[in-house]
């Protein structure tokens, strides 16, 4: 019989079973049944124009040849200037590594800091996609608990309880998918003053940075005192509606990303120019495809918002961030992988169940935000008739 490397066991079925309501939507949109899919966030607008234009003139102009293992030097300056801003001190090419997409960039900078033996701490709920992430490195995943008294947001306090020796990194995401929470600036510096005393990295996925309703965006990357442990990932996907370009970079001290990049240049030797070219153009502009988005958002948010929460026993809240929406369902007595299951099969309305996202969303649904307003007016209506079922059954 021949013989796999571990990590095919470690990764074997990994998250199949999360997106068992999306697969099963899929499936019964291709029998012809009506279904309204409210399960994958990916921005409803178009890639701008001027982006693509420049993307189809660099690649007519021969910008298809192979690239470097950092990045195109035009992306690389925009990054650097765009972050330089941002923290107040000096970012240069070095502090940077351009990836196709977040996902990438995660996944080799976890790479490059974390092994078996090793514990990367998340929160939980989290970003389905980080157990894969973390799996691969062989290091384990150890969870904090992300209340919702505390908005989801996750508390120094918490994260100290489950630090052992074996802690190597803390993977944070702000804003939050799912629960699009926002950590303060004084939120951050209480978590970073307790990953200095126990000498964590600081991984921060930072890709919805530019679709914040409410308060304002903070980073671990921009506080001095963190410079030499704090790494931020991000991309163009969600800021510039272009998720199909792969199109992302993480930022860091000088010494992490010489030791990352032949790690990178062994997997990927570079982007492709021409999409580095359409990236460096579009961090020159204002982002406008992230304004857009925001404000269809928020109001889809508080649309959801008005129509649920109160009603049926369902609570949900406008979140601070991001392009989904929570509906906590768990006074219907199911769980939320059976409510989605059942609002499917019965409404036709495709949800994410919180479970997908960690134990600590049990009962809860994840909406996207990301569909016309008639489509949210379709989903809201079936969730509250399934609830309300549910209610009078529990009556009886």
């Amino acid at each position: 019989m021949m013989r796999f490397a571990s990590v095919t066991d470690r990764l074997a079925g990994l998250g199949s079973d999360k997106w068992a309501v999306h697969m099963r939507a899929r499936e019964m949109k291709r029998e012809g049944i009506d279904i309204v899919e409210l399960t994958i966030g990916e921005p409803d607008i178009p890639t701008p124009a001027d982006m693509i234009d420049i993307a189809d003139k660099a690649m007519r102009a021969g910008r298809t040849g192979y690239s470097n293992g950092r990045g195109e030097p035009a992306v690389l300056a925009e990054l650097a200037r765009k972050y330089t801003l941002r923290t107040g001190r000096q970012i240069d090419a070095d502090n940077i590594m351009c990836f196709p997409g977040t996902q990438t960039a995660l996944s080799l900078v976890m790479l490059g800091l974390a092994e078996a033996g090793d514990e990367i701490i998340t929160g939980d709920p989290l970003y389905a996609t980080y157990d894969g992430v973390i799996r691969a490195t062989g290091a384990t995943r150890v969870s904090v608990p992300l209340h919702v008294e505390n908005g989801f947001r996750m508390q120094a306090a918490d994260l100290e309880k489950v630090i052992t020796p074996r802690s190597k990194v803390l993977l944070l995401n702000t804003p939050h998918n799912p629960t699009g929470a926002v950590l303060s600036d004084r939120e951050i510096g209480e978590i970073g003053e307790v990953c200095r005393r126990h000498n964590l990295w600081i991984v921060s996925d930072e890709v919805y940075e530019l679709l914040i309703f409410d308060g304002k965006f903070a980073s671990p990357v921009d506080r001095a005192e963190l410079a030499d442990r704090a790494i931020a990932v991000a991309s163009i996907s969600k800021s510039h509606a272009a998720p199909g370009f792969r199109s992302g970079w993480c930022v860091g001290p000088k010494e992490f990303t010489r030791r990352l990049l032949p790690l990178s240049e062994s997997l990927l030797f570079g982007v492709q120019p021409f999409i580095a070219d359409m990236t460096a153009y579009a961090l020159g502009q204002p982002a406008a495809a992230a304004a857009t988005m925001r404000t269809n958002f928020l109001r889809r948010a508080e649309r959801i918002s008005e129509r649920l929460d109160g009603v049926a026993g369902i609570v949900s809240k406008v979140p601070q961030a991001g392009m989904f929406i929570l509906a906590d369902i768990r006074a219907s007595g199911l769980s939320g992988q059976d409510f989605a299951m059942r609002l499917l099969e019965e409404e036709h309305v495709a949800v994410m169940p919180g479970e997908s996202f960690g134990a600590n969303l049990s009962g809860y649904l994840r909406l996207s935000l990301s569909v016309a307003d008639d489509q949210i007016d379709t989903a809201c209506a079936g969730i509250v008739r399934l609830a309300s079922r549910l209610q009078q059954r529990k009556s009886a």
